[in-house]
């Protein structure tokens, strides 16, 4: 299997400007562009006259603004979260603030596992621990507004709460950060799990939509092909660390070995990448380590 994607990083989107990129979906770019976020949150509004917003945002005024903007004269009945990444959910708040709309997500932020002893968790910092919905969904329930459905679809890994959502009658999933176009996810423990990650790719896999509006950069316009894509990607990446271990036995040495010309600013995320690798194949038995999988663990095949 390839271990190369067809990535899709032309997305010469404006923030603030409204598109209509679906039948009943349109799109709004927030202006917080970052090597995480790529150019920035992809908000949805769904349906017309009475809507939902997926995925609101960072609590950046403009960014709220407009959307606010973009529902005048509409009511906004729900407000949609697929994970509590801060990137995704705190414009929750001012957006209910004005329009009273009730909020669903899977649940709170949480940690994919219990944290070891003396271990922190790296990306505190990056999670939006106020967000509790009020409607807490779970996978193969349903949404129903006015003149739309959505499916939710639990795709725990890139975080413990992710959640995709299938427009009903459309052929579309709104994927979150679990599948995008312009690059793979970030799984990073205790935050995330490979697990989960991979066993949630299995499940889009057996599903047939062909358009994923992601929560960065453009749409997935071949969903199927580009899932198993994803598939063979992190098959890949398992067998470049399993052959890295015959020479390396620490993360920053595979990290070195695997990641040749890594932007320093993305070394972290890597790093972590890699140990939810790890901690993947020792529970499978593939590896050993000492204890727990850890940053500063040694580690063998087995």
């Amino acid at each position: 299997m390839s271990d190369d994607i067809s990535f899709n990083r032309t997305f010469d989107v404006t923030p603030g400007t409204v598109q209509q990129v679906a039948p009943g979906v349109r799109r709004i770019l927030a202006p917080n562009p970052s090597p995480f976020t790529f150019t920035g949150t992809c908000s949805y509004i769904i349906g017309e006259g009475h809507v939902a917003i997926l995925d609101p945002g960072p609590d950046h005024p403009a960014h709220v603004a407009a959307l606010l903007e973009a529902v005048r004269g509409e009511t906004v009945t729900h407000v949609v979260i697929t994970h509590t990444h801060r990137d995704h959910s705190p414009a929750v708040a001012p957006v209910v603030a004005a329009t009273g709309a009730v909020t669903v997500g899977e649940g709170p932020h949480r940690p994919a596992r219990a944290l070891h002893i003396g271990e922190a968790n790296p990306l505190d910092a990056s999670a939006d621990m106020a967000f509790v919905p009020d409607i807490a969904i779970r996978h193969g329930q349903w949404l129903e507004g006015e003149g739309w459905r959505l499916e939710a679809i639990a795709t725990p890994g890139h975080a413990a709460n992710h959640m995709a959502f299938a427009l009903d009658g459309e052929d579309l999933i709104f994927s979150g950060d679990h599948v995008m176009a312009w690059a793979t996810s970030i799984v990073a423990p205790p935050d995330g799990s490979m697990g989960d990650y991979v066993a949630s790719l299995e499940t889009l896999a057996r599903r047939s939509e062909r358009l994923y509006l992601p929560g960065h950069g453009p749409a997935v316009t071949d969903a199927p092909a580009f899932v198993q894509d994803y598939l063979a990607h992190r098959r890949a990446r398992e067998a470049a660390i399993m052959r890295g271990l015959e020479r390396a036995q620490t993360i920053p040495d595979l990290v070195r070995g695997i990641y040749i010309g890594l932007d320093p600013r993305l070394v972290g995320a890597a790093s972590l990448t890699v140990l939810a690798n790890l901690e993947y194949l020792v529970a499978r038995g593939l590896v050993v380590t000492q204890g727990e999988p850890s940053m500063d663990g040694r580690y063998a095949l087995a």
